[in-house]
């Protein structure tokens, strides 16, 4: 499916779900060490400066989740901490593809993913969509 204007096709798309419970009893249970093999440094520090801090924390959890998928991959070959959520302009989530989920990207000629999330009540929702040039040849992540 090419994105309209911009010489890049959709790759794959990925999207999921969880309960914001789910992911402060595993804080709580599990502690750092569980939050720190899942959050880069970055996205601890932001989740930890939030009013919801659970609600942040299960929001990336998700995002990660639906980068793998859009990627097609799930998360064969590389960690939750290579796929990075950071805020960009405005406060617009963004990825940040590291190691692993780099070249899984790279490998599959995808140039960006997209991400959206959003937390309302018990549950947090992402969706991302990897696109690519028309042409095959995308292959730097953002």
């Amino acid at each position: 499916m090419r994105t309209p204007g911009s010489g890049e096709v959709t790759v794959g798309v990925g999207a999921d779900i969880v309960c914001v419970e789910r992911i402060e009893r595993l804080a709580l249970q599990r502690g750092d060490r569980a939050l720190n093999r899942l959050f880069t440094p970055g996205e601890r520090s932001y989740c930890e400066a939030q009013k919801r801090i659970y609600a942040s924390y299960a929001a990336r959890f998700a995002a990660k989740e639906a980068v793998a998928k859009a990627l097609g991959s799930g998360f064969r070959g590389f960690s939750f901490r290579d796929v990075e959520i950071v805020s960009g302009p405005g406060g617009r989530p963004q990825v940040v593809l590291h190691n692993g989920a780099a070249s899984a990207a790279a490998g599959r000629g995808v140039a960006r993913v997209l991400v959206s999330l959003s937390h309302d009540g018990a549950y947090a929702a992402a969706f991302a969509v990897a696109t690519g040039r028309a042409d095959g040849l995308g292959k730097t992540c953002l």
